[in-house]
């Protein structure tokens, strides 16, 4: 049976596109000859990403994977403007990283609540034949499609925000220890790998200060997990972002020290900066012979190494009343455990250039031309249009397509590649 808990997903998401401009003219009995009256298109809607506390897994993106926003409505006469796309608004819980899929490259961290990064821009609506007027071409017939909107590949990747961690072996105690330490009520049973999905408790920490910090059960670790052995992955990056940890040894296990070291390689192994954390190492399962047997020497070890711990039983309560003390001591005060662990939530801006640059390329047989400002041009002009198409050529000539085209050897019938549109190249009539 796969876990019902998702910390990564892959989506892909589609802006909506803009409506189209109106090509229309007024037509009213006392106005003969009424000039171009057609309004724009409206803007297409937007996909954002944005925190839901009351969300803890990628959970609601098992099954749908594509997501689009609505398109913007088309210009009509009279100068109306077509309605604006609804922007499409996906939730995700705190601790949701964004990043582009094929890259790999960070758009977003998500942490605080009502965070929110739009992944996808909706297509700008195409201007009615209003804007075209001149003084010279008082009746214009050209108006621009709308712009489509932006697609995009990503992954969403979790990182639990918890103050506190629970770290340790399968069948360690960390499930029983949360539901002792909190109201939380994690399946348990005396076998490995209990926990398929991590498990969130506030704790009571009995201060005066009134703090209860979130302290976090996940998945257990095995010996290989740094490297992807068995749910490592899925484990360690929920520790990244915890305050301080807790490491849970089985007192009865067979080798008690080995287990504890075990986890601590495991840790260095993925990322050192875990064991600059406050770390407590809680020796569990006190109430069974074997435990109290081994206890005394696993503590004379954790000395000699410098690494504080103390004894409990998760299953008879024992020790939790120190166990609390020890973690207060360890977390900060009120005011800054209100805030979210470390890293802050970013969003990564990139400004995308808005010059008329373009490159120029061979492509089977093919001219491919490549540049932001050319690319909105063909996406936005309607070729079966014949104005239309001919201020699309006088564009190329003005940005100085034509002439690079010329130059790079371009004969009538070549084949121009633009965004995703395929055009054969035929010379302006003058030079026919």
């Amino acid at each position: 049976m796969l876990p019902m808990f998702l910390d990564e997903v892959h989506i892909s998401v589609r802006a909506g596109a803009g409506g189209d401009g109106a090509a229309t003219f007024r037509r009213e009995a006392h106005v003969p000859r009424g000039g171009p009256d057609g309004g724009d298109g409206g803007r297409g809607g937007s996909v954002y990403l944005r925190v839901d506390p009351g969300q803890t897994t990628l959970r609601d993106f098992r099954y749908k994977h594509h997501f689009s926003a609505t398109p913007g409505g088309r210009g009509e006469r009279a100068k109306r403007h077509g309605k604006a796309g609804e922007d499409l608004y996906l939730s995700v819980p705190p601790g949701t990283g964004v990043l582009e899929q094929e890259s790999g490259a960070l758009i977003a961290d998500l942490v605080a609540v009502g965070q929110a990064v739009m992944v996808a821009r909706g297509g700008r609506g195409g201007l009615g034949n209003t804007h075209f007027a001149t003084a010279t071409h008082q009746a214009p017939r050209h108006a621009q499609k709308g712009e489509p909107g932006e697609e995009r590949s990503l992954r969403l990747e979790l990182r639990l925000i918890a103050d506190v961690g629970l770290v340790g072996l399968p069948n360690a105690g960390k499930s029983t220890l949360l539901a002792a330490l909190t109201a939380a009520r994690p399946k348990i049973a005396s076998y490995p790998f209990t926990t398929l999905e991590p498990n969130l408790g506030v704790m009571d920490l009995g201060v005066e200060d009134g703090r209860r910090p979130t302290i976090a059960d996940v998945p257990g670790l095995i010996e290989g997990a740094s490297s992807g052995a068995g749910l490592g992955h899925a484990f360690l990056r929920h520790v990244e972002r915890t305050r301080m940890l807790l490491h849970v040894v089985d007192g009865a296990a067979r080798d008690p020290r080995w287990d504890h070291d075990v986890i601590r390689d495991e840790l260095r192994a993925h990322d050192e900066a875990l064991l600059a954390k406050p770390l407590l190492v809680v020796f569990n399962k006190l109430d069974l012979a074997d435990a109290r047997e081994a206890w005394p020497a696993f503590r004379a070890a954790m000395r000699e190494a410098g690494v504080p711990a103390l004894a409990i039983s998760a299953e008879a309560g024992e020790g939790l009343d120190t166990l609390r003390a020890a973690v207060a001591e360890r977390l900060p005060d009120l005011e800054a455990l209100a805030q979210p662990p470390e890293p802050a939530g970013v969003v990564v801006h990139r400004i995308e250039a808005a010059g008329e640059g373009f490159t120029l390329e061979r492509e089977d047989g093919a001219f491919r031309v490549r540049g932001k400002r050319i690319e909105r041009l063909v996406v936005q002009t309607n070729f079966d249009n014949e104005e239309s198409a001919e201020r699309f050529q006088r564009e190329l000539v003005r940005l100085g397509v034509d002439a690079a085209l010329r130059k790079a050897g371009i004969r009538p019938g070549d084949d121009v590649r633009i965004a995703g549109t395929e055009l054969a190249w035929e010379p302006p009539e003058a030079d026919r």
